[in-house]
């Protein structure tokens, strides 16, 4: 089987740092925060209160009012997103390519304001009163299924669930699906909207959440200080194709997937494995996946949640992987900004990752403050760096032991 070569020629993004790739790009770049006191919900009984909310977000920009009156924002979201993607592509989906163009967007949660607004009327009024819609609303998959209906794609359609490897898992199965000669077009990435009552609640529980008392310091991925991750929303999307297909089209091509690997940490359901031994495999995995050498690789997007464990561990998977090379690499998380999108991080991460190469720029670990002696690598502190971009790893790591690693490379 010849493998063919699957470039990114579209994306889309619905964050807390801008309703749009540029105006987000530029907020990431600029060290622009997305996260602020929650303003959806009441935060009195709980002791995190600091979100990256999507703001004043219109659904009837992207749908009609009928069909999104339909949809769980999460779904929203990814309908949003997915049509910049295929806006920003240039590409018609019509009867002369529809049975090639597929979906695979992924989501963590699925409908959890759905879940929560249903299940109060089944306490409060009874079970004829839940909606027809509730099911269809709340499943993870309505996302890459309304994305197929509004967009026309019948190719192969499909969701993954791996909590915060969601999106990177999605984009990797949606390029391998492209290689292999499944499909010639794939419409990926992940989606999220998890700020609701019971989803803060039960972070808080497990004390996963920062409790800094300001908000916009509260994300400090491989700080000493950092607490807890912030809870983000939103959406991020590429459009996957293939090379010969991207050539013919005139398409501008933003980079290259070479490589994906996803690994299991078989080992606990919300911390990952002991110095990162699940994510090095991925890492190292999706490397020889690249067929690429480890000094090639300038940038990774790290996972970088600000919690204690995950940082440390990635950081010495990274140092495990890359050796030497490890103390030349750039390594940020642009979740000090953005927030952790939970299921769509790997699909926003993706797209800044796309960014990075196409203009030369690697974004900042913003309140980076006080050094970390278990975290020890250049994570670009508190500014941007202009520099050429040739290849970026960006990492995404969920609980349950989920580990996923993508390869982007800058096309010639």
């Amino acid at each position: 089987m010849v493998e063919r070569r699957v470039v990114v020629t579209g994306l889309g993004t619905i964050s807390p740092n801008g309703k749009d790739v540029g105006t987000m790009w530029d907020n990431v770049v600029a060290g622009n925060t997305g996260i602020a006191h929650i303003s959806r919900i009441d935060t009195e009984e709980l002791p995190a209160t600091a979100a990256a909310e999507v703001k004043d977000f219109d659904p009837t920009h992207y749908m009609d009012k009928k069909d999104a009156r339909k949809m769980d924002l999460f779904t929203q979201y990814a309908v949003a997103a997915a049509r910049m993607a295929v806006d920003d592509a240039n590409l018609t989906i019509d009867a002369s390519n529809a049975d090639r163009v597929g979906v695979w967007v992924g989501s963590g949660i699925g409908g959890m304001a759905t879940l929560e607004e249903q299940h109060s009327k089944l306490l409060n009024k009874g079970a004829r009163r839940v909606s027809p819609f509730f099911v269809p609303m709340m499943i993870p998959d309505m996302a890459a299924g309304q994305v197929s209906i509004q967009l026309g794609a019948k190719g192969i359609n499909s969701c993954t669930t791996t909590a915060c490897a969601s999106g990177a898992n999605s984009i990797g199965d949606a390029y391998k699906a492209i290689e292999r000669g499944d499909a010639d077009v794939m419409i990926a990435g992940g989606t999220e909207a998890p700020i609701t009552k019971m989803a803060f609640a039960g972070f808080s529980a497990m004390k996963a959440l920062s409790t800094n008392e300001h908000p916009e310091k509260a994300s400090r991925p491989f700080d000493k200080d950092r607490d807890g991750f912030v809870m983000g929303e939103g959406a991020g999307i590429v459009l996957l194709e293939t090379l010969d297909s991207a050539i013919d089209r005139g398409a501008h091509i933003y980079g290259e997937i070479v490589g994906y690997a996803a690994t299991g940490d078989a080992y606990h359901i919300t911390a990952p494995a002991e110095n990162g031994e699940g994510a090095a495999r991925a890492m190292k995995q999706a490397v020889a996946d690249a067929n690429i050498k480890l000094e090639e690789v300038d940038y990774i997007n790290a996972h970088g949640t600000s919690t204690e464990l995950n940082d440390k561990y990635e950081t010495q998977a990274i140092k495990e992987v890359f050796g030497d090379h490890a103390t030349k690499l750039a390594v940020t998380s642009t979740k000090g900004v953005t927030g952790h999108l939970l299921g769509a991080a790997g699909g926003l991460e993706s797209v800044i990752s796309l960014k990075s190469i196409d203009d030369g720029i690697i974004p900042a670990t913003m309140n980076y403050e006080t050094p970390d002696p278990d975290c020890d690598l250049d994570y670009v502190p508190n500014e941007s760096r202009k520099q050429d971009v040739n290849v970026v790893m960006s990492n995404s790591l969920g609980f349950g032991g989920h580990n996923a690693t993508l390869v982007f490379k800058k096309y010639t």
